[in-house]
């Protein structure tokens, strides 16, 4: 028995739009609501695989520590996409971004970010690690954290010569003086 209703399609990108690379981010807007979530890159839809329970955890408790901690100005959001150009979208796991950025969208255009935070899980990898900090810092993101999980740890890094460069990790406490001073214990993070 399927859970869909009859005469019901699952929708996908077309194979046409994406060996011509030319999706962009107004066709991800348009996307119906019973869409998987996507990313662009470089004008090709890719879809996102759905968090596991320790990562949803994770980035809730991440959020929850950002926005009871970041100073004014500065604002925590939670699974909102960030738009890296026309054809390039992510949807990051936890942002920081200017307080003033509108609240009812759904893409912060990328000199609005002030942070991105990438939970590592085993489907995403090489995107998590390679791909998207690379495409974070081109876009001028100042600062990326990467979390790996199974033990929790947390890789710190600063746009530096538009590349980024660690800056600081932990197991423990995670110790910071920018974006603001944070000095984050990993276990009020950990699920």
């Amino acid at each position: 028995m399927s859970a869909e209703p009859a005469g019901h399609v699952m929708w996908s990108p077309s194979p046409l739009r994406q060996r011509l690379a030319n999706y962009t981010v107004e066709d991800v807007l348009q996307l119906p609501d019973d869409a998987p979530r996507v990313e662009l890159s470089d004008g090709v839809m890719i879809l996102v695989p759905s968090p596991t329970h320790d990562h949803q955890d994770i980035t809730g408790l991440l959020w929850h520590w950002l926005r009871r901690n970041v100073p004014d100005g500065l604002r925590a959001s939670l699974s909102t996409g960030v738009a890296l150009s026309l054809d390039t979208t992510y949807e990051p796991d936890v942002l920081l971004v200017n307080a003033e950025v509108a609240r009812n969208r759904h893409y912060t255009i990328a000199d609005q970010v002030v942070l991105v935070v990438e939970v590592v899980s085993p489907s995403t990898r090489k995107r998590d690690r390679l791909e998207k900090p690379a495409d974070y810092a081109a876009a001028g993101i100042p600062h990326f954290w990467r979390i790996e999980q199974n033990p929790l740890h947390v890789f710190a890094y600063d746009l530096v010569a538009g590349g980024y460069e660690l800056v600081a990790d932990s197991a423990e406490e995670l110790v910071l003086t920018k974006p603001f001073e944070i000095k984050l214990p990993i276990r009020d993070i950990t699920p």
